[in-house]
């Protein structure tokens, strides 16, 4: 029985190895190139003449051999072929035109007391380093942290950052049932702003509310899920966090939730309310929208070109929640987007993404 590094060396020879399905074609602003030899290349992105690195920046995955990982609550089981770094990853990639997904697990580890969480979290961050490397041209990758111990996931950001070669940290949007913005956990912030790490949160849902959101529609996800967002981002900037450290390079799943859809409510609840609005806050809270970044996956060209009215175009990806089917357009998406100029696509398609992640175009 192979040993977990012969497994991950495994399955990086396969991704190298990979067979690439043919590219789509006939879409706006998209051609298809011949690699040599005759094979269909991946599709590629043009926008303006100008040929586009696309990166996708809420990609699911897991590290094979290190238990952990987990699919998400409330989710679809997904294809486990789909979450590790195979040859059917890559075709779907080609197929879509992502050119590199950075690459992030979803925590299952919050409640592992210290010594568990450091060992579980060394393999798990050692093991999608390997994976990355073998494809650096496709993947990027975050480094996992348990945030429940935040001198730990210090050292476990400034391990996955500086041995690594990992581009951040991927965190859930509470901790235990504790809110990011607790001041617990400043100094994993601190670290992070002072390493310029991009960090991904994506949400867990709300056991709190499970009652509520059980029977049809799959609640727990379906508003659960953005519901969760937009609570962790509410916190991080009515109790200052975002004030205390400016230069965090958050971004966010799912379109930051809810709140950019109606964050002026916030900033009317300042005025209506005031004895209940931190008064130390530094700015209106809609402006703090346009310091976080936020991936596209709001489904509709209309919600797409409402938040980049609100938050801007730079501060917007591309997300698809690989392997999750939530989506298999997201380029087209973006390409279709009314009142969106060519220069905010090419900057949202991936030039966004590898300013924050640090990738090469």
């Amino acid at each position: 029985m192979p040993n977990r590094r012969a497994f991950v060396r495994q399955t990086a020879r396969a991704i190298v190895g990979a067979v690439v399905m043919p590219a789509l074609a006939g879409v706006r602003d998209v051609t298809a190139g011949i690699q040599p030899g005759g094979a269909t290349a991946r599709r590629q992105v043009v926008v303006g003449g100008q040929r586009v690195k696309t990166v996708d920046v809420h990609a699911h995955c897991t590290v094979p051999g290190v238990a952990g990982g987990r699919e998400g609550r409330g989710q679809a089981p997904a294809n486990n072929l789909q979450m590790t770094l195979g040859p059917e990853r890559l075709q779907q990639m080609d197929a879509q035109g992502i050119d590199v997904q950075v690459l992030s697990v979803n925590p299952s580890w919050y409640a592992l007391e210290r010594d568990a969480a450091r060992q579980l979290i060394q393999r798990q961050n050692e093991g999608l380093a390997e994976l990355v490397a073998a494809r650096p041209d496709r993947f990027v990758g975050l480094a996992t942290i348990s945030l429940q111990h935040p001198d730990l996931a210090v050292e476990q950001l400034e391990i996955g950052m500086k041995r690594l070669g990992l581009r951040g940290a991927s965190l859930g949007a509470s901790i235990n049932g504790e809110e990011l913005a607790s001041v617990r956990f400043d100094p994993f912030w601190a670290k992070a702003q002072e390493l310029g790490a991009g960090l991904f949160i994506h949400p867990q849902g709300i056991p709190q509310l499970q009652t509520r959101l059980s029977g049809n529609g799959l609640l727990t996800n379906v508003i659960g899920n953005p519901l969760d967002t937009t609570i962790a981002l509410s916190r991080l900037i009515f109790e200052g966090t975002l004030d205390r450290f400016p230069e965090l390079k958050i971004c966010v799943a799912h379109g930051g939730g809810y709140l950019p859809s109606y964050v002026d409510r916030s900033d009317h609840g300042c005025l209506t309310f005031p004895d209940q609005c931190n008064r130390m806050l530094k700015k209106r809270p809609s402006e703090y929208l346009k310091q976080l970044y936020f991936d596209s996956l709001v489904f509709t060209g209309e919600a797409l070109r409402h938040l980049v009215a609100v938050a801007g175009s730079s501060q917007i990806m591309i997300g698809t929640d690989y392997p999750f089917p939530w989506t298999t357009t997201a380029v087209d998406h973006v390409l279709s987007a009314p009142g969106v100029s060519d220069a905010d696509r090419m900057a949202i398609l991936g030039g966004n993404a590898a300013k924050l992640f640090r990738i090469a175009s």
